[in-house]
């Protein structure tokens, strides 16, 4: 199987669609999947105002593949030190000119939760289930989740997942704020696909506020992420910004409906 075929790719309108494609091991990540991850998040980047991720089979991912855990662990140590390469493509994902969203069912554990924090919005259906095993098998988690995952469900949550291996379903996960919607079996890669589609029709540059200045300013003492705000609040807006703000105040925008208003389910 070569690097591209690891991860698939496919492009609509302005949504890059990047699909895990390692079925036969519930998509276990290794390092030629990341491999192949990274170049289809950089083709993203170029091509894409947003981008999805999926996993393809009866997961999205159910994290590191040990096979490889093990080789590590029994081999000798590399001679040189250099930055983990899931640190590296995750943060493409989290921290690059993009926003993403994951739709996650079947098992999102371990390094797959790491790789589904990395993105900015995440959909489950109702077989999604999520865990942190890692503790259980005597390793430590090493895909970014000690900053990420406990960022997103605090460390009271992320230490009783990991002292204890518990599960926890799609609707435990959305109470924790692992996720922001939950929908029906089967439906999570068509509501992320609409998520993407609206977030796409919000400005380049907004959208580049969001997954870049926003998460900085949460690591700043207050006054100095004050100040940040304000910068980004003052930089130059592109013409879009100027004909948007127009719009609206001509009546030409849809007006905001309340959630109790609008058509759906759980969101």
């Amino acid at each position: 199987m070569t690097q591209r075929e690891l991860i698939t790719y496919r492009l609509e309108g302005p949504v890059a669609v990047l699909g895990l494609n390692r079925p036969e091991k519930r998509n276990a990540i290794d390092e030629p999947l990341v491999a192949a991850l990274r170049d289809a998040v950089l083709r993203a980047h170029e091509e894409a105002d947003v981008g999805v991720l999926h996993g393809h089979g009866p997961s999205f991912s159910a994290g590191l593949d040990l096979n490889e855990a093990l080789a590590r662990a029994t081999g000798a140590p590399p001679r040189k030190r250099r930055r983990h390469s899931w640190h590296e493509v995750f943060d493409l994902v989290a921290r690059g000119p993009i926003p993403w969203v994951a739709a996650l069912h079947g098992a999102v554990v371990g390094g797959g939760l790491e790789l589904a924090t990395a993105a900015h919005v995440r959909v489950a259906d109702d077989t999604a289930f999520f865990g942190l095993p890692e503790g259980r098998r005597g390793i430590f988690v090493g895909g970014g989740g000690t900053v990420r995952i406990q960022r997103v469900i605090g460390y009271s949550v992320m230490a009783d997942m990991m002292l204890t291996g518990r599960l926890l379903d799609a609707a435990e996960a959305e109470r924790a704020n692992i996720v922001r919607y939950v929908v029906p079996a089967g439906g999570a890669l068509d509501k992320a696909m609409a998520l993407a589609r609206t977030i796409a029709s919000n400005t380049p540059e907004t959208n580049w506020k969001i997954v870049n200045v926003l998460p900085r300013v949460n690591d700043l003492a207050h006054d100095d992420g004050l100040f940040m705000e304000y910068l980004t609040f003052n930089l130059q807006r592109p013409p879009e910004a100027a004909q948007r703000l127009r719009d609206f105040l001509e009546a030409r925008t849809k007006p905001l409906v309340p959630p109790s208003e609008q058509a759906g389910g759980r969101s």
